[in-house]
Formats: C-alpha cells, structure tokens, sequence
C-alpha cells in the first residue's frame, strides 16, 4: 500500500505563555489517503486555519509530527525537509480567492508555476494547456483573470495548484466566494482531482452545500480533530 498523501500526529500549536497563553491546537491527529478527498468543518476559533498552515508548513505545531507522502517533515517547530522545496514540489494550494497574477492569461498563471519548479517552458506550456483542458476552460487560456467568471478563475487556480502534480493539495474556503452552483462545480472538481489524478484533497470549508462531494468529513473543534460517522447527519448550514 502507497503512504498516505498526509499524516499528522498529536499537533499542538500553542501562542504566547503564562497568562497570556492561547491554545490554538490541542490535540490533533489526520490521516488521508491518496485519491481521498476530506472535508474540514468547524466554527471560526476552533483551529481549522490553523491546522492547515501547520499541514501546509506555513505555521510549524508547537509540537507534534507532520508526514507527508511517507516523508516525515516536521517533528514540532523542527524542519526535517528544506520546507520551501517540499511545498513547490509535493504540496498545491487553493485559496478562498484564486488570486492569480492579473496580468497574465491562464495559461501563463499556469506555465509560470511549472517553470519557477525548472520545467522548460516548451514543456510547461504544453502541459498547462493540457491542466486547463482537463479542467474545462481550455478555451479560456489566452483571456486575462478579469475577462474569467469567478468559477473559471478558481478552475484556474486548481490547474496552477496541480501544476508539479502534488501528492497534496489543500483548499481554504475554496467556494465562499461563488454561488450555489459554481460552488458545488468547483468542489466536484476537487474530487475529480483526487480520484482520477490519486491526490489527497483537504478542504476547509463552512459550505454545507456540497458536503456530499466528500469522502470523508472531520470536525474541529477546541482544536481537536474529530472523525464523523458516517451515519452521523450532516448539520443544517
């Protein structure tokens, strides 16, 4: 059996001391598969961000362990791994907005990230026309970010994230800005990419319209982890 995309073990992340202390994450344990998309629930406060950018190796734990494709990565604060290379190479990222680079057409927002992890640019272009293609705006490639509906861009921005072909890729709040239906399109695509590409897919969000995109969901909460049964229900949004 191939490692899994990630695995975190016993994270805490702790700001300040004494009195001033704040706990951020207590004690939280995730594993995900590859070709396994995961949903992140829980209310603002209960340590989802932070999590993620502890995942991400954004926002090294105060302690515990971050393993990703069968690399250990951080043991607590300590890098085991030159963190920025890691994430170039094995970790995508898709945010709330899809902030791609304005003056650029998709297919540069794309080809870019392929040539800043030393692709030719030949090679880069064509395999970010193929990204754009499987994600359905191969058609959009020479329009610039302004001329693309905010469901193109965040399609965009999915194809940037699987540039390198991550064994991870990690979603915050990947549809809060769309409507129902762009929404729910987005986060089909995300498990699309997990099933079909054998990528592990994170995704934090509060959208509990597409719930049932996800193979698995876990709630946070006082900044712990929690695995839902899968004959709990889901909640009301």
């Amino acid at each position: 059996m191939s490692a899994p995309a990630v695995e975190v073990q016993h994270l805490r992340k702790v700001y300040g001391s004494g009195h001033t202390e704040v706990v951020a994450i207590r004690d939280a344990s995730l594993s995900i598969a590859r070709g396994e998309i995961v949903g992140m629930l829980g209310p603002s406060g209960s340590g989802k961000s932070t999590i993620l950018t502890a995942i991400a190796l954004i926002n090294p734990p105060t302690s515990g362990q971050v393993t990703i494709g069968g690399d250990p990565v951080l043991d607590g604060p300590k890098a085991l791994v030159d963190l920025r290379a890691f994430r170039r190479q094995h970790l995508g990222f898709v945010f709330q907005k899809a902030n791609l680079i304005p003056f650029l057409t998709a297919l540069e927002n794309v080809q870019i990230a392929l040539e800043v992890n030393d692709n030719a640019p030949k090679a880069a272009r064509k395999r970010a026309l193929e990204l754009l293609e499987y994600l359905g705006v191969g058609a959009r490639a020479n329009n610039l970010p302004v001329a693309l509906s905010g469901g193109e861009q965040q399609r965009v921005a999915v194809a940037r994230a699987l540039a390198n072909d991550p064994s991870l890729i990690l979603a915050d709040e990947p549809t809060a800005a769309l409507d129902s239906q762009r929404g729910r399109q987005v986060m089909e695509l995300f498990a699309k990419v997990a099933h079909e590409r054998n990528a592990g897919v994170l995704v934090v969000t509060h959208d509990h319209r597409t719930l049932d995109v996800f193979d698995r969901i876990v709630d946070v909460e006082d900044g712990m982890i929690h695995e839902r049964s899968s004959t709990q229900p889901l909640p009301t949004p």
